[in-house]
């Protein structure tokens, strides 16, 4: 089965020969080294370039293993491409595997490490450096920190709606309610029936996701870790901060004493899952006084499907999973993402006129262009539409404004010019944010 990635292709076409190291981050096994080997290599060799001169090392495979050595990786690109006239592109796939070694000129001295072999043939003129890595143990904030600006990342994210659509077709409806269900693990499309698809998704938090963050961050906790996550994949779309969980846990687990799990620790331990890509933070935001709130936030899970197979396929509100579907494909499209909040003055029951907050579920910002989201599953009365309209009259600017429904499947304006428009439909046209 084909999948395009067409976004994120476009994006490494646009970064080629700008001097910078590409690094392609995201979810392991959403989809990176096949955009890499495959899809971002069958474009350059469409484009006439010689495959000698695209030099591939996997250092997950044993043919490659002396590459682990950035010292190896480095003499030998070097020896391939120094003072060549052609172009050469270099894929370091899975990257995280190389080994740090000793400076044979300082064997006491600090151990050399792939930044350093990549830093070093960054300087060919004609290199052009592209690298993938497993999330957890090679993130995107140590890259970009070793790297001092010198690198580009491409974020990649599990299949999108619209990519998913693409390569599996058929009824809009069925492929909505499928991929809701199932998520856009690229791997998910070809297992042969549905028992099979929870069951490769259900392992890779117990098998791949989970045992890395305790190798990599080496969690003690891992009991409050894998609560944690079962917390947050229950709360997708609800506020909620590290003190809410820890006194979830320790309420639902009559913890007392030494055993009291901290916020502290669950803060850290939801930094760790938002690091490996399995959950972004979402701020809320002052719309009016232009500054962020503290907490509570929210947080997304990057797949639904991983989400589901976390709490056992129950729990299925699709106003939830709706609003974290539409948060994913924002971010998919490059959008900066927040919640918006914005304040009406209205009387309380003693009859005084009382500031209250009102949110908008996203404001998603894209080159300059700013729009606000509301996420509603259906406005059966003209009460339920009122309160879904309100924050986005609230604003006061002309930023455009969008209702995502799934009740409807004709778009259409209201008299306030704010967008209504169906669920698959909103998912499906890349134009309208």
């Amino acid at each position: 089965m084909e999948i395009k990635r067409d976004i994120y292709l476009n994006r490494i076409v646009s970064y080629m020969w700008d001097g910078q190291v590409k690094v392609i981050t995201g979810l392991r096994r959403c989809g990176k080294s096949y955009l890499l080997r495959t899809i971002f290599k069958r474009y350059l060799l469409d484009q006439g370039v010689d495959e000698a001169h695209i030099l591939c090392f996997e250092l997950d495979l044993a043919k490659d293993i002396r590459y682990r050595n950035p010292l190896e990786l480095a003499k030998t690109v070097r020896e391939r491409v120094e003072g060549q006239p052609e172009k050469f592109y270099l894929f370091v796939d899975e990257i995280q595997m190389s080994d740090e070694v000793p400076n044979p000129y300082n064997p006491e001295g600090k151990r050399i490490t792939f930044y350093d072999a990549l830093n070093d043939l960054k300087s060919i003129e004609n290199l052009d450096i592209y690298v993938t890595g497993s999330n957890s143990r090679m993130l995107s904030s140590d890259i970009l920190t070793e790297f001092r600006g010198r690198s580009d990342e491409i974020r990649v994210h599990p299949l999108s709606f619209s990519e998913y659509y693409a390569a599996v077709g058929g009824d809009k409806t069925e492929a909505f309610e499928n991929y809701a269900f199932f998520g856009g693990m690229p791997l998910v499309l070809s297992r042969p029936d549905d028992t099979a698809k929870m069951d490769y998704l259900k392992s890779l938090f117990s098998e791949v996701y989970l045992k890395d963050i305790v190798e990599r961050k080496k969690v003690k906790r891992e009991d409050v870790l894998s609560l944690s996550l079962d917390l947050l994949c229950s709360s997708v779309g609800s506020l909620t901060n590290p003190n809410n969980i820890a006194n979830a846990l320790n309420s639902k687990q009559k913890r007392a004493g030494e055993n009291t799990v901290a916020a502290n620790t669950v803060k850290s331990y939801i930094e760790h899952l938002a690091d490996a890509y399995l959950f972004e933070e979402c701020r809320r935001f002052d719309v009016k006084g232009k500054d962020y709130f503290d907490y509570p936030n929210k947080y997304y899970c990057d797949d639904l499907g991983l989400r589901n197979a976390r709490i056992g396929f129950r729990q299925q509100e699709m106003t939830h999973i709706m609003e974290n579907i539409i948060y994913n494909d924002l971010r998919i499209r490059g959008c900066a993402v927040d919640i918006g909040i914005v304040y009406a003055t209205e009387k309380n029951k003693s009859g005084r006129a009382v500031q209250v907050a009102r949110e908008i579920d996203f404001i998603a910002t894209h080159g300059g262009k700013k729009t606000y989201i509301q996420s509603a599953f259906a406005l059966a009365t003209e009460d339920k539409a009122i309160t879904e309209n309100k924050p986005l009259k609230l604003t006061g600017d002309s930023f455009p404004k969008i209702i995502v429904r799934h009740d409807i499947r004709k778009r259409w304006y209201d008299d306030n010019g704010i967008l209504n428009i169906g669920i698959i439909d909103f998912l499906l046209d890349d134009a309208i944010v």
